[in-house]
């Protein structure tokens, strides 16, 4: 395996950096998570652990022009709790993590030097972030308040769900859904039909 560091100017800043392996290399360690050495703790300290508490596998790391307000909008549209920030010497957040939900998100500033944008620079976003809550209408509501634009208003899915998508104010998509009712495959699948004919 191999790990390319020449795009990274500080230590504090290599979770950013990307690395290549083989595919015999990158193997899924029990529970589905990757694990490049193929070791069951590839750290010197067995105490310390791979995953960190509290996060999953899949972490979403959003890229903002204006990170700093990002955080405060995602604390007042989706209740997010800030757990960390670390600016840069340029008063830039380099990085920050929140929670929202039981689900951590990170997020950082734009950096022309790690060729890291948002979707306002790429002129959109082809990402949806769906967050499951008990009550889609007030989470909706809650996010159109603080500044979410409507992509998609809120409704009845076939699929069972209260459903409906929106922008935030940064460029990135959002989905906020409530399971209301289970449908079989057969359920959904006419369904779907009934909505192509």
């Amino acid at each position: 395996m191999t790990v390319d560091l020449s795009a990274c100017h500080s230590p504090l800043v290599i979770r950013h950096c990307s690395f290549t392996a083989s595919h015999d290399e990158l193997k899924l360690r029990e529970g589905g998570a990757m694990n490049p050495t193929g070791k069951e703790n590839n750290s010197t300290n067995p105490s310390v652990r791979p995953i960190p508490e509290g996060m999953h596998t899949v972490t979403p790391h959003l890229i903002c022009a204006g990170a700093t307000d990002a955080v405060e909008f995602y604390q007042k549209a989706f209740g997010a709790v800030e757990l960390s920030r670390m600016l840069g010497s340029d008063g830039k957040l380099m990085h920050a993590s929140i929670r929202i939900g039981n689900s951590v998100i990170m997020l950082n500033d734009e950096n022309p030097n790690w060729n890291s944008y948002g979707p306002k620079h790429l002129k959109g976003s082809p990402v949806t972030i769906h967050l499951y809550v008990e009550n889609a209408d007030a989470a909706f509501e809650q996010a159109v308040r603080a500044g979410a634009k409507v992509t998609m208003p809120l409704d009845d899915m076939f699929w069972g769900d209260r459903y409906g998508k929106l922008e935030d104010p940064f460029g990135h998509q959002w989905s906020i859904g409530t399971h209301v009712r289970d449908v079989t495959p057969e359920e959904m699948h006419k369904a779907m039909e009934q909505m192509g004919s």
